[in-house]
């Protein structure tokens, strides 16, 4: 059995593609604690993958995102990978979501040469060392929690805990607060942990709630969770986490907790106007009757790039291989140089896949809007 599917994936990579639309894979948590965001996220790219197709599309081929549900499961999104890119054909994966579930695609990418462009983590894996096969289109997590510690430094905080998710995304963010702290010569009050797939909350509440300022990293749900656990116990800590959580789906998951929570960004303010690439999603927004948010927006530039990337390469010859075009793919996003998103501009080089390293801090206020 394991010959004859060896067989067929060979058989797979050497036969001529379908032409007429690029398939794109992508694996994220569409249900789940991140369903929210994850939803907003792909809104936003569909918003620009849905105007350039109803113009044609990219040399003369639409393009059709396939989207796998992984539940926020780092297994799941695995063998989702496994199935877009062995069994869809995709010819690049888009927008996936989380730190483990990131980590558990790349395998699969490596083994057949195929970019992730645009995930929507800002983990520092998938950026130092250079992953070959991996185009981020945002800052990383240490970058936010970094500048978030030495902001709260700045308003003469001292009693700072920090509470981290027990993963590669939680260790991730507390290395960039541990650089936050040694910048600013403090220490955390306390560093807590949870465990992501049983959290218990509970406990850490009675050890932070007397502290100024709680950094939380985690997914929006157990972060709206802990904020409602905290306000209970009389704690009147201002709450800061990451752009992970950048969403309006997020503030709704906090509800009458949301006023006053910081949230690290990575986009300009989506009400900033002045920004072409804010106004042009606006626009798009506007005529889709969504509402602009940094969720959105983070999925709009990464599609942004995408099409970039897709338009700057060769155009695809008759009878040419799955294999071929994603050489094409790759080759063509790991080559640009100084796109401009729209006031932003995106460069990926041999010893740099960060593309963006732009980091802002914003506040929930009254009306459930991320302000700066």
């Amino acid at each position: 059995m394991h010959t004859y599917r060896i067989l067929a994936l060979a058989l797979l990579l050497i036969a001529p593609l379908c032409h007429g639309q690029f398939l794109i894979g992508q694996t994220a948590g569409f249900t789940g604690p991140v369903g929210a965001g994850v939803k907003e996220t792909t809104s936003g790219a569909k918003l620009w993958l849905d105007h350039i197709n109803a113009r044609g599309g990219v040399h003369g081929e639409k393009i059709e995102l396939i989207s796998l549900d992984d539940k926020f499961d780092p297994k799941t999104a695995g063998e989702n990978a496994r199935v877009l890119i062995e069994e869809k054909q995709v010819v690049a994966m888009f927008l996936t979501r989380g730190t483990p579930h990131s980590q558990a695609v790349i395998p699969h990418l490596d083994k057949h040469g195929v970019a992730l462009i645009g995930p929507s983590t800002g983990a520092m894996l998938l950026h130092t060392p250079v992953q070959k096969h991996v185009f981020n289109v945002r800052a990383t997590y240490q970058a936010e929690a970094r500048k978030a510690v030495n902001h709260s430094a700045t308003l003469g905080l001292t009693r700072i805990a920090v509470v981290h998710v027990d993963d590669s995304f939680g260790l991730d963010a507390l290395a960039g607060a541990q650089l936050g702290f040694t910048d600013v010569k403090q220490k955390p009050m306390t560093i807590e942990k949870y465990d992501r797939s049983k959290p218990n909350l509970a406990p850490i509440v009675p050890k932070v709630k007397d502290a100024q300022a709680v950094f939380v990293f985690g997914s929006g749900q157990q972060v709206a969770e802990l904020v409602a656990a905290l306000r209970a116990a009389g704690s009147a800590a201002q709450i800061i986490t990451l752009s992970n959580n950048a969403s309006g789906g997020f503030v709704k998951q906090l509800g009458a907790n949301s006023r006053g929570v910081v949230v690290t960004q990575v986009f300009p303010n989506e009400r900033t106007l002045s920004v072409k690439m804010v106004q042009e999603a606006a626009e798009l927004a506007k005529g889709a009757k969504l509402e602009l948010s940094p969720a959105l927006l983070e999925g709009y530039a990464a599609a942004k790039v995408l099409v970039e990337s897709l338009r700057r390469m060769p155009p695809r010859a008759k009878g040419e291989t799955v294999a071929a075009t994603r050489a094409k793919v790759l080759a063509s996003v790991g080559g640009l140089k100084n796109y401009d998103l729209g006031g932003l501009e995106v460069s990926f080089s041999d010893t740099d896949h960060t593309g963006l390293d732009f980091t802002d801090l914003s506040i929930i206020d009254a009306q459930g809007r991320f302000r700066r």
